[in-house]
């Protein structure tokens, strides 16, 4: 067990070095570790980087790669918790509408709201798309739980998911559709990006991943024991009705906080939750930490190859984390498909 914890914590390194070291500008890739080194207390080495070089480093480089392990961890927990609260391993952290809602609230601050939002004092995109993003999935609970109850088991809560989601994307279809001007700032938006990422950004979703991360991680057993079924668990003394609210909701606040920032990355939820299953087993008590530390990783690694691939441009973080995901989520199908 130790070991799986060891070798995870050391991937993370690995990503965080690699995240820091590649980059159209700054300083030689080799010179970064012994910057990083040398800027610790009592060490002394002649990296050679320049202060300049060093401003690129910290202050773009490496909030761009903190904020992308904050995301992913993030992104990834929230997936492996949902799959667990519905017992569907193909859900991801958007089921409940916190992404639509997240595109609908940048896409009103980029149309309707361009004229009053001017004059705030930070970027209001950040906290629109939070905002909308807790009220879509507000409205996605309250309407499962009047329409049968059945959110016990969770099958109305999905579908009223997609109803909401469907019905808050056809808000920001028609909106765009009256500011063509605007949609090609949106739709950037919406693809996922990193390369605006600041140390502001990074203060302020940190304390929402922390305090829905801890959340999750309480509640490791308990997502296996739902694993047994509702009335099984109740059987059991499990409070199932609880511990699923709690749990969407650290999962919802911790989503829509790193989607308000981040913009919609897709597959992150299901690719790294279902690798984990693969390489070390179905036990949410390894699944949740473990996804944490792949999570991360992952999308550090996955915002290398948009920084270099159409230099000076950049390739939106969603299309490469879609590229990838895409094939290992029908190799997922067919593995499920095959077992059935």
């Amino acid at each position: 067990m130790a070991r799986r914890y060891v070798i995870a914590g050391s991937v993370v390194v690995i990503a965080v070095l690699a995240g820091v070291m590649v980059g159209p500008a700054g300083p030689v890739w080799w010179r970064v570790p012994l910057e990083l080194l040398d800027r610790l207390p009592l060490i002394t080495i002649g990296s050679g980087v320049s202060d300049a070089e060093w401003n690129i480093l910290w202050e773009i480089r490496m909030p761009r790669v903190v904020l992308g392990g904050l995301v992913g961890a993030m992104l990834s927990a929230a997936g492996a918790s949902y799959q667990g609260v519905f017992r569907n391993p193909l859900v991801d952290p958007y089921l409940l509408g916190a992404a639509a809602g997240a595109g609908l609230g940048a896409t009103l601050v980029l149309t309707v709201g361009r004229g009053v939002t001017r004059s705030w004092p930070v970027d209001p995109v950040p906290t629109v798309a939070f905002v909308v993003a807790l009220l879509t999935v507000l409205v996605t609970y309250t309407v499962g739980a009047a329409f049968g109850g059945s959110t016990r088991t969770g099958i109305t809560l999905v579908l009223a998911g997609v109803a909401v989601t469907s019905m808050v994307t056809a808000v920001q279809t028609f909106l765009l559709q009256r500011n063509v001007d605007v949609v090609r700032e949106v739709y950037t938006w919406i693809l996922g990006r990193l390369g605006t990422a600041s140390w502001g950004d990074v203060r302020l979703v940190l304390p929402y991943v922390v305090g829905a991360g801890i959340v999750l991680m309480l509640h490791r057993r308990h997502l296996d024991l739902l694993r047994v079924g509702d009335d099984e668990a109740r059987s059991l003394g499990a409070p199932v009705a609880r511990i699923r609210l709690v749990i969407v909701i650290a999962a919802t606040l911790g989503t829509a906080a790193v989607v308000a920032v981040s913009g919609l990355i897709g597959f992150v939820g299901i690719v790294v939750p279902h690798f984990v299953r693969l390489t070390t087993g179905s036990s949410y008590r390894t699944v949740i930490p473990l996804s944490v530390a792949f999570g991360a990783a992952f999308l550090i690694l996955a915002d290398i190859p948009g920084r270099v691939l159409t230099d000076p441009a950049e390739t939106p973080i969603g299309v490469v984390t879609a590229l990838l995901g895409a094939p290992f989520f029908l190799y997922v199908l067919r593995t499920r498909q095959v077992a059935q």
